[in-house]
């Protein structure tokens, strides 16, 4: 009887155990979050798969068995930290965000840019005009606009058409906004590493796709061919947006600080009647966007 009582005394966790469960049980959860519907997440399943394996292995003896699983987890760890380096950079990188953005200080001056540059996009799509723009929130695209051309100018509809009219010296690469004002143009974004589906996706489209795997930016594309408008967000491409939803994505109907964080961070859906909405990265070749 009092080897039972130790037993169960034994198994009875006291408040630093349960401060250990809660700090660890939220951390997973996080992390399933930021590998949502990525490589890393199926990854994750399958170290968890290996594990009970590994436990059963040891419970039931099976020697060879638990050699074999302790030679995997011994080379595996390395092998999957370089194969799964880009969604370890980028699941880091949002570790370090926080809710605000660094927009403006005045919410009718940040509602007044990004009406423009909603406007902007629109006239874009509607002359079929190719563009990509990126709207800067906390992590920082300072490295990305020094690779192009500096413009430090107040962002109008004007200005951003004519950036990106045809034959223009701006005309390649994206456009960096950082608050209200266009920071850089003819800046190289990265590529997503991961193929997607869709072949008529091409390199504007996969460059929105790979800066936002890296950074929590929104990225804008319009299609030369189409005048499709697309938004780019954590990975994930919304295609055939409206400019109504445009402008909810933006928040330049001039919402509240933390409804625009809100709306930024929300699962994007596709309009009733679009071709196709949020896009999986799976397999796809790449064609001139």
């Amino acid at each position: 009887m009092q080897s039972l009582i130790e037993r169960i005394s034994f198994l009875r966790p006291d408040i630093s155990d349960l401060i250990q469960i809660a700090v660890v049980a939220y951390l997973f959860y996080r992390l399933l979050l930021l590998w949502a519907g990525t490589r890393a997440l199926q990854m994750l399943l399958g170290l968890i798969l290996l594990f009970a394996a590994y436990a059963l292995a040891e419970i039931l003896q099976l020697e060879l068995l638990r050699y074999l699983l302790g030679f995997v987890f011994t080379y595996g760890v390395l092998a999957a930290i370089i194969i799964f380096q880009p969604e370890l950079r980028g699941a880091l990188t949002r570790l370090g965000q926080t809710r605000f953005w660094r927009y403006l200080s005045r919410p009718e001056q940040r509602s007044e840019t990004l009406e423009g540059l909603s406007q902007a996009v629109e006239t874009l799509a509607r002359k079929r005009i190719g563009a990509i723009i990126a709207i800067e929130r906390e992590v920082g695209l300072e490295e990305y606009a020094r690779r192009g051309a500096p413009v430090n100018a107040p962002v109008t509809p004007e200005l951003i058409e004519a950036i990106f009219t045809r034959y223009g010296p701006l005309h390649d690469g994206a456009v960096i906004i950082r608050g209200q004002n266009i920071l850089a143009a003819r800046c190289i974004l990265p590529l997503t590493q991961f193929p997607v589906t869709d072949r008529s996706l091409g390199t504007r489209h996969r460059a929105a796709i790979g800066l936002s795997e890296e950074t929590d930016a929104i990225v804008i594309v319009v299609s030369e061919e189409t005048g499709a408008i697309s938004i780019s967000q954590r990975g994930r491409l919304d295609r055939n947006v409206s400019g109504e939803r445009l402008r909810e994505v933006l928040g330049a109907k001039g919402s509240s600080r933390s409804q625009l964080a809100a709306s930024a961070g929300a699962p994007q859906q596709a309009p009733s009647g679009s071709a196709s909405g949020e896009l999986s990265l799976v397999d796809r070749s790449s064609s001139a966007s």
